[in-house]
């Protein structure tokens, strides 16, 4: 791998929410991060989100393990697809064989570091940010209902944020029995930095807020991380919030320590 890395998770329940339905992951030997937010309510949605970053974590770090170990070319995009289209079908399942899990779903962000390249794949309204060079920009599309308005003019971008509806989500881990996961990727240059968050976040604090945070704290993610967090808590923290930030660096260039990282595949970080 040309580029090393730092990286931080941090997730709280905030200050309304009983339960935090949000899960993250990260697998830092294959370059993996993964973060979830369960829908569905009650403890439904905790484990559909848990279940996804776990089993992604390890289907996707799997394969790539067992391709370098039998000198195969690995094509990502085809590990992500068919790592999220059987996700898809095994949560779909299990709310449909439980009672206690009916109506359970999950959106889901993943970035996959390989080489040069980060692979993106997602479903529903968590995003994935990076900046470079100072400059925060959102690289994955909502799939949710306020997002298709904007994209058909019908809101501004402020009224969007004031929609009765603007939580419900058009793509979800476990909502339908089949669905069509987005998977793009994009050139890594050293530097850059990945936010994947949960609605959490964004619903409570804007886009521009949320990139002088993250440039004010450079090289320090995991106080960025925090900082991310309090900011949702202190604007109201009406949702769960939960954050996965990572630092790329040069091959061999090693940055401020990421205390506040969680190697665990579904970790729960501790809310204080």
């Amino acid at each position: 791998m040309p580029f090393s890395f730092d990286y931080a998770l941090k997730t709280h329940p905030g200050l309304v929410r009983p339960l935090n339905e949000d899960a993250i992951g990260a697998d830092p030997q294959s370059g993996l991060f993964v973060l979830a937010d369960g829908l569905g309510g009650y403890n439904a949605g905790e484990i559909a989100s848990t279940m996804a970053v776990s089993t992604l974590l390890s289907r996707l770090s799997g394969a790539l393990g067992e391709a370098s170990e039998q000198g195969e070319p690995f094509d990502p995009r085809q590990s992500l697809y068919t790592a999220l289209i059987d996700m898809n079908s095994g949560i779909f399942r299990a709310a449909l064989n439980s009672a206690a899990f009916e109506g359970m779903a999950t959106t889901v962000v993943v970035a996959w570091l390989l080489g040069d390249r980060l692979w993106v794949a997602h479903t529903g309204d968590s995003r994935l940010y990076r900046m470079r060079d100072g400059e925060l920009a959102q690289i994955t599309r909502d799939h949710s209902f306020s997002q298709e308005l904007l994209d058909a003019g019908m809101v501004t971008e402020d009224e969007a944020r004031l929609l009765p509806a603007k939580n419900l989500v058009t793509r979800a881990l476990g909502a339908s029995p089949e669905i069509e996961p987005e998977i793009h990727d994009y050139d890594v240059a050293s530097g850059d930095v990945l936010l994947l968050c949960s609605d959490g976040l964004t619903e409570m604090v804007l886009h521009a807020e949320i990139g002088r945070i993250v440039k004010a704290q450079l090289p320090d993610i995991t106080e960025a991380a925090r900082r991310l967090v309090d900011m949702a808590n202190q604007a109201g923290g009406r949702d769960n919030t939960s954050v996965v930030l990572v630092q790329v660096n040069a091959a061999g260039v090693a940055q401020a320590p990421n205390g506040g990282a969680d190697p665990l595949p579904d970790s729960h970080n501790d809310p204080d």
